[in-house]
């Protein structure tokens, strides 16, 4: 288990949040998540939202992961919601498994780690971010195992423009934050640096959380090229104020049931690389990354305390070949992936625990144009897993449990086919393709339901699947959109079943939806933007045929409304909207539906260069709700994760030039 989470099974997964924007990519934007090089949209057949630089810059979300809520076809779930920390990204409604369903990147590099743990967010200063791209639909071919539902890569900044500046805020609940930020450059290299801060007394009672990380690049250019290492180092500590029964919930949802319980985190990354065109036609890039995190959670309600270290190397080489195909032009992206990582755990009233994951993995895509403006795109790949797990004897409440050995070693491959016609102002495509996901390493931690004893889950088939998606985008003066519909079936898929207190391989399952999203330039100082996700995730075989997968809502919604006034100032106002959905782990749909929810954010910003002011209020009418809910079998009582209530942050910023 997670020791950054309270020891309850369904500490595990993760809850709905509120909006925010998303920004509609534009017919002709570059992106690299589609390809893993960079590439006009126009013609990659796939669903994909670009979160711009002014978008983070102007949206109320005060973390990264909230800057994702508004976005069709995302859902962002914190189980305590003070600065992001423990949050998780949800894709086309995975719901308790989202975390090992969609894959977050940076820079192209992967962030999952290779067990059930959260994306360290501290290592990534918003202040840090280009842009955000959200590759909706699985991305397995490209990027492999836990991309099933999609992918959020996160584009840091790699400028070298000179510039300096200092952002200081002050909020509710003692809340403070510092960011900083400087970079130069000249005809030989670069270099920038990000560094934040943040603390807060928490909306609950022992809510408090701190984080801290310093990050940056440089660079030397080589040629066309440049030889660069990326870097973060970072911090965190939080209060964990654990979950409330009903009653509880009811008379007072910012009181802790864990008041003494905590954690904390620390960690760095280090990632050379080097891009080359090695000619006009031929394009070289690898990266070498390194990235380790260490751990501590004190349960001091549970008697308990736990250590968890991880380390994880990747090598990632790749060739993008502009060859032609006779007079057509066609493109091919072809690579290898290496992932190694290692997970040690100790805990104070159970066995250590170890685990070590290997994956190779090899790829190519290829895209054509077969006359002006119809293209396929054509991809495959082939990934091996080696995974091995052990445990310590130790003392149980039957007596002596023995120690376990195991390992376990898979191959699965995945194809994806896409075509793409692009008129003047609008795109459509079609696609299908596999799939498929492997255990991550605590998955492979089970015990006998009769004996206490451990046992290695290594029997646990791969997830894999199939997926079918048609969309597409338009551009007709003022309005924006894009639309995409789908359809995806698992076999196989990896949960965690409450009822037998195991992981195990689900019978049969499907996700299939509706996304939109919309752009309308009222005039020219306004601006309005709605998104909205229908999702149907449910069992299509065995003792669970025709229910819903609990946590995914049926409904999700968001709209923003923008105004700039110039010297007056930019106002912004999101509303989002979350419709019921099962508790946590009811996969018979026997229990009560945990309700949906809507709330409202409100931004506003003034600039009087070099200074700029800027106001957030969040849950600005506080609504109480509870984004993530589960039912408690030992307390035969609903137990829930209130989310905050109405939070304020106002910050200054000064650009030294």
């Amino acid at each position: 288990m997670n020791p950054r989470l309270t020891p309850l099974a369904a500490a595990l997964s993760i809850a709905f949040t509120a909006p925010v924007q998303a920004q509609i990519a534009e017919l002709d934007s570059i992106i690299v998540t589609a390809t893993r090089f960079a590439e006009p949209d126009s013609n990659v057949a796939a669903n994909v939202t670009v979160i711009t630089r002014d978008d983070i810059r102007n949206t109320p979300a005060r973390d990264l992961p909230s800057v994702l809520k508004g976005s069709a076809g995302v859902d962002v779930r914190a189980l305590y919601g003070s600065l992001g920390i423990d949050s998780t990204i949800d894709i086309r409604g995975f719901g308790e498994t989202a975390g090992s369903n969609t894959l977050i990147l940076l820079d192209g590099q992967r962030l999952n780690p290779i067990d059930t743990g959260s994306v360290s967010w501290s290592a990534i200063p918003l202040d840090s971010v280009q842009r955000i791209e959200v590759l909706r639909g699985a991305g397995t071919v490209l990027y492999g195992d836990k991309a099933t539902g999609g992918v959020v890569n996160i584009i840091t900044d790699k400028s070298g423009t000179p510039r300096a500046g200092l952002t200081v805020g002050v909020g509710s609940y003692n809340t403070q934050t510092v960011d900083a930020n400087a970079a130069a450059g000249n005809d030989v290299g670069y270099f920038n640096v990000f560094g934040h801060y943040a603390n807060t007394a928490g909306w609950r009672d022992n809510a408090q959380a701190e984080q801290s990380a310093l990050s940056g690049r440089g660079a030397l250019y080589a040629g066309q090229g440049e030889v660069f290492i990326d870097y973060s180092v970072y911090k965190d500590r939080s209060g964990l104020p654990g979950p409330l029964l009903s009653a509880a919930y009811q008379a007072n949802p910012r009181s802790a049931s864990t008041p003494n319980d905590s954690q904390r985190s620390e960690g760095y990354r280090l990632r050379p690389g080097i891009t080359l065109p090695v000619t006009d036609t031929l394009r070289f890039e690898a990266e070498v990354s390194y990235d380790r995190n260490d751990q501590h959670a004190n349960y001091a309600s549970f008697g308990s305390k736990a250590d968890r270290t991880r380390d994880n190397w990747s090598v990632t080489p790749r060739l993008r070949w502009q060859h032609g195909l006779g007079s057509l032009k066609s493109e091919t992206v072809a690579g290898i992936d290496y992932y190694s990582g290692e997970v040690d755990a100790t805990y104070t009233t159970s066995a250590a625990q170890s685990a070590k994951q290997d994956s190779t993995g090899f790829y190519f895509q290829n895209i054509t144009e077969w006359v002006a403006g119809l293209s396929s795109t054509l991809g495959a790949r082939s990934q091996r897993v080696d995974q091995s797990a052990s445990q310590d004897a130790y003392p149980g409440f039957f007596g002596m449990q023995p120690a376990m050995n195991g390992s376990a070693e898979y191959t699965r491959s995945a194809w994806d086919l896409g075509l793409t016609y692009v008129g003047d102002g609008w795109k459509v495509y079609g696609k299908g393709g596999t799939t498929f996901r492997f255990a991550n390493t605590d998955e492979l931690f089970g015990y006998d339901p009769f004996t206490g004893n451990p046992t290695f889950s290594g029997d646990l088939k791969p997830q894999t699947g199939t997926l079918g998606e048609l969309g597409g985008s338009f551009s007709a003066g003022p309005v924006k959109g894009r639309a995409a519909v789908y359809r995806m079936d698992l076999e196989d898929e990896i949960a965690y079943d409450g009822s037998l207190f195991a992981n195990v391989n689900l019978d049969k399952t499907r996700r299939q939806g509706l996304e939109l999203e919309a752009d309308w330039r009222i005039v020219s100082s306004v601006l309005a933007r709605v998104t909205y996700t229908y999702t149907d995730s449910t069992f299509r075989e065995g003792v669970y045929d025709g229910k819903q997968v609990p946590l995914v809502p049926h409904n999700k919604a968001a709209a923003r409304l923008s105004w700039d006034g110039g010297a007056i100032g930019q106002y912004t106002a999101v509303v989002n909207y979350v419709g019921a959905r099962y508790y946590s782990g009811d996969f018979a749909n026997a229990l009560d539906k945990l309700p949906g929810y809507t709330t409202t954010d409100f931004m506003a910003g003034w600039n009087f260069k070099p200074w700029s002011i800027s106001a957030r209020l969040l849950n600005a009418f506080d609504k109480k709700y509870s984004p993530y809910a589960g039912y408690s079998t030992f307390q035969s009582d609903y137990y829930y994760y209130p989310a905050d209530g109405r939070t304020f942050l106002m910050t200054a910023s000064y650009n030294f030039r």
